[in-house]
């Protein structure tokens, strides 16, 4: 299912009688009889299809009058894996709206972002979802007070402008409309045990199944920096850099979701730290599609077999990304998580972790951009790159973000020096989410392809691999499985 499948009836139709969950977050159904919309995969009995309609998003569903399910709670479906598929402006825009730019910047500040006027950005979001930029913002802050509503004990007009509405009125009648309950009603709902403890949100992450937690978990442990990020009793955790404050994020893998369990000096910032672990763990993509096509390729496909829904792990700070994949050139995991740590020691933000073991935050490139480059242990072409790196990170000549252009972002990486192919493809796979980015010199993936039958020759292996795509940087993910490093395992 792609773009504008929501308008293919037949389609639509088809997964909603099968209650397929795959579809969940593709598109929306809007019951014209009792005016209710839903995911696919609703429990309930399926409506006639004259009854039917359907919309891309559900901030369109609530557009046109529509509320939310009481049973399938649609709101809490996966996002549309459109968003982090494709490069273009509707896509960068839906980035940037989970990222919550539309509360904090206005919709003139989502346009300077894109470089595009506010009619074009609302014309195009209109065209393609159904609503513009307000009403998606709209949509998500609903969903963000639902979420402080039913897991913490704050009153009501603390849970207003956490989520982003201007005044409590708004707020109230929000809720009203889209969940046809009041908030109150909605906190009754919930059982007195579902209330967390106070400072702390409990979430659960919906993913499109399968999920494979090994080499996604993994490799987050393995390369995890000390102070910043570390593996404790089944869960990844880490410190993360917010508009408002700072956090703390707890991530386990469980069968049906992931839970997260976010610690937040502010909570203005949970929208913006549940988007984040979410593109850190890949939880929108869309497994079948994307092990169907890898699957076509019959050297490749018993990978998949053996361990389907493989995800790219990514970032929650694209900038932190790009410097520690620099520390890491050349040098084993160890190495660089040492690296790294000396200068989150020197140069991170401190603060306090109630449970213990994480010490600060990330150091900010504008941090970095003042270290003296005869204190960096490393080889002075690679303090070169280093140093050239962050100040461009921090005066803003190289932007990494979630409305970065991937395209140009290599460019301008290459154009650093010290940067090639393989570091401006993996920052772009993993810190900007291309899903077709590919390391054919990496020397894992040739081993990898050797031992497969594939070409083991970057050329001739770049030639096989266009038949994998728009997939390639999750046939990364399924090569260098094949090795015995503990980046592939789910830790004990």
């Amino acid at each position: 299912m792609r773009t504008g499948t929501h308008l293919d009836r037949e389609h639509c139709v088809r997964a909603v009688r099968s209650k397929d969950a795959r579809f969940d977050g593709w598109f929306f159904t809007a019951v014209l009889t009792t005016r209710i919309y839903c995911r696919p995969s609703c429990p309930v009995v399926p409506p006639k299809p004259e009854n039917m309609t359907f919309y891309p998003s559900a901030a369109a569903c609530q557009q046109a009058g529509f509320r939310a399910c009481k049973r399938c709670r649609p709101d809490t479906s996966p996002g549309s894996p459109e968003w982090n598929l494709r490069a273009d402006l509707v896509a960068r825009a839906m980035r940037l709206i989970a990222d919550g730019v539309v509360d904090r910047e206005g919709v003139t500040g989502l346009a300077a972002r894109l470089g595009y006027s506010t009619r074009q950005v609302e014309r195009q979001l209109l065209a393609e979802l159904g609503a513009g930029p307000l009403a998606l913002a709209r949509a998500q802050r609903a969903r963000t007070a639902r979420l402080l509503i039913e897991t913490t004990a704050l009153p009501m007009s603390e849970i207003a402008f956490a989520a982003g509405f201007s005044s409590v009125r708004s707020f109230n009648d929000t809720v009203r409309e889209v969940f046809a309950l009041s908030p109150s009603e909605l906190r009754a709902r919930v059982p007195a045990s579902g209330i967390g403890t106070p400072g702390v949100l409990t979430l659960r992450l919906p993913f499109r199944a399968p999920l494979n937690p090994s080499n996604l978990f993994g490799h987050l442990a393995a390369t995890a920096v000390p102070g910043v990020e570390e593996w404790r009793d089944g869960a990844y955790r880490r410190t993360l850099r917010l508009p408002y404050g700072h956090g703390i994020a707890a991530l386990t893998p469980r069968p049906d979701h992931i839970a997260c369990r976010l610690t937040l000096s502010d909570l203005r910032d949970l929208t913006v730290a549940n988007s984040r672990c979410r593109r850190l763990l890949d939880l929108d993509a869309d497994p079948a599609a994307v092990d169907e096509r890898l699957c076509a390729d019959p050297l490749l496909a018993p990978l998949v077999e053996r361990g389907p829904g493989r995800r790219v792990p990514r970032t929650v700070d694209e900038a932190e990304f790009a410097v520690r994949a620099v520390l890491g050139q050349q040098v084993s995991t160890a190495a660089a998580r040492t690296h790294a740590a000396r200068l989150v020691t020197a140069h991170g933000k401190p603060l306090d972790d109630p449970e213990g073991g994480l010490t600060h935050l990330f150091p900010s490139a504008e941090a970095l951009a003042s270290v003296d480059p005869e204190s960096l242990a490393m080889p002075r072409a690679r303090r070169t790159t280093f140093t050239t790196l962050v100040r461009l990170l921090a005066d803003g000549g190289v932007r990494l973000g979630v409305d970065t252009d991937w395209a140009e972002a290599r460019a301008r990486l290459l154009a650093l020096p010290g940067i090639g192919p393989w570091t401006a493809d993996v920052i772009a796979m993993r810190a900007l989410g291309d899903p077709d980015a590919f390391l054919p010199t990496d020397l894992g993936i040739r081993r990898a392809a050797g031992k497969l039958g594939l070409p083991s020759s970057p050329p001739a292996l770049t030639a096989r691999a266009e038949g994998w795509r728009p997939w390639r940087a999750y046939a990364v993910q399924y090569l260098w499985a094949t090795d015995s490093h503990p980046v592939n395992f789910l830790p004990a």
